[in-house]
């Protein structure tokens, strides 16, 4: 037990650290497989896969995206409505992925092969995401033992590829902490080419860098995210515009997903474009009241506070919630506001809604053929809604919270200034709204 306790005290990120972090992240990643045995026994048939709660769009996409064929993504020659509709990165990471799988054709065998490998891609990610927090987190890389057995991340890591899209998020703030501006941008605009969020983590450092008057930073790191952004986007861009530009057009038109707030407005009429506009003005608004907090309060405001906070309310306001998007949240809370019971509690709700996302869609897929005509599903599964959304909304109250009474931030406790600030750190304000600018110690 002593090695686990030492794990637990830990305050910097030694090499037996890492060791016992990547130790639990394997424990992590073995309950995660036992969490989708059935289906690796079984297979993914339509309802059942819904009622064991093991759907996994490696799975599903592997037999009807033409991968299984060794179409890459974009150039498959399939109908639209059987294009790939994810941004470039994972359409690569998910097409190279199937060209390694022996054979040609849909088999359960090459689905099986085909969904081992990207959750043990995944697993490596997150991995690395441990370790990225660890070090990031400086003194209390203990914290980064809540990355290695969130519940949130053994539940979704297996289910799509956005821990790919993660572990280039931390990794980007990580080199930002450690002064690699270019670094931090290159890896924030890769994370943008495989899920858009960490495009949202520049205005975390623009905020930043507007009260320091470093602004040549933040220039810098977009400049070198956009860079990115283009050599991976450009070459499809010019060779198949069509298929390229359905992840944009997909996600303007599609209607209200499950698990968010807009399916509560699914009564009004209201078309998924219409709802687009809306969501993504609601978004706009809540950016420019963080940089507002970011820029009126009294201590200069952490990396990850606003990060967390602008992810948190993309994810609140926006048109779609799927499962997996709590891997986004995660590493940012710990870097944020690592505190244990709030996190169990939050991890705990999370666990509950999962569960009745995948019986209310295991009754639907299923023709009532499972629960029946019983509301008792649909009322859970709403239950499971609000406490998820209630729960994020309120650790954001507190991390807001924190901001405006920095003596607060358990972070802050032991005298530093900010893990993630890298080149801003420690510096002089030049910039606050409301009063005059000086030094943050």
């Amino acid at each position: 037990m002593q090695p686990v306790k030492n794990l637990f005290n830990a305050r910097e990120a030694t090499r037996p650290v890492i060791i016992g972090l990547l130790l639990l992240t394997a424990l992590g990643a073995a309950i995660a497989v036992l969490t989708k045995q059935w289906c690796r026994v079984n297979g993914w048939p339509d309802a059942e896969q819904h009622l064991h709660m093991c759907y996994s769009d490696f799975t599903q996409l592997f037999g009807t995206r033409g991968m299984a064929d060794k179409l890459f993504p974009y150039f498959t020659g399939l109908p639209a409505e059987q294009a790939l509709e994810y941004p470039v990165l994972l359409a690569i990471i998910a097409g190279l992925t199937a060209m390694v799988i022996p054979g040609i054709g849909f088999s359960p065998e090459r689905q099986l092969a085909y969904f081992d490998l990207n959750s043990a891609l995944s697993f490596i990610c997150w991995g690395v995401i441990v370790v990225a927090v660890a070090y990031a987190a400086r003194h209390r890389s203990r914290d980064a033992i809540m990355v290695a057995l969130a519940p949130g991340i053994i539940l979704t890591s297996q289910l799509n590829w956005d821990l790919w899209a993660v572990m280039l998020a931390i990794l980007g703030l990580l080199a930002f902490s450690r002064k690699h501006i270019v670094l931090a941008g290159v890896l924030l605009g890769l994370g943008a080419a495989a899920k858009l969020y960490p495009f949202f983590l520049f205005g975390a450092i623009l905020v930043l860098c507007l009260r320091t008057g470093r602004m040549r930073h933040f220039w810098v790191s977009l400049a070198s995210g956009a860079g990115a952004w283009l050599v991976i986007n450009v070459p499809f861009m010019l060779t198949a515009f069509d298929e390229w530009s359905r992840f944009y057009t997909f996600s303007g038109d599609r209607p209200a997903g499950n698990s968010s707030m807009w399916l509560a407005f699914v009564w009004t009429g209201m078309d998924g474009s219409t709802m687009s506009y809306l969501s993504n003005g609601l978004f706009g608004l809540a950016c420019l009241g963080i940089a507002y907090l970011g820029l009126t309060a009294k201590r200069r405001p952490r990396m990850a506070q606003l990060a967390f906070l602008i992810v948190a309310a993309f994810l609140l306001l926006g048109k779609v919630y799927s499962p997996q998007f709590v891997m986004w949240l995660i590493p940012l809370y710990v870097l944020a506001r690592p505190k244990w019971r709030e996190f169990i509690v939050w991890q705990a709700i999370e666990v509950f809604h999962w569960v009745f996302v995948w019986l209310w869609s295991a009754k639907w897929v299923s023709g009532l053929k499972y629960f029946g005509d019983s509301w008792a599903i649909e009322i859970l599964y709403g239950i499971g809604i609000v406490a998820h959304m209630a729960m994020l909304t309120y650790i954001c109250v507190k991390i807001i919270g924190d901001i405006r009474n920095p003596e607060r931030d358990v972070v802050r406790a032991d005298g530093t200034d900010d893990p993630l600030a890298g080149p801003l750190e420690g510096l002089e304000d030049k910039f606050v709204l409301g009063r005059k600018a000086g030094n943050q110690a």
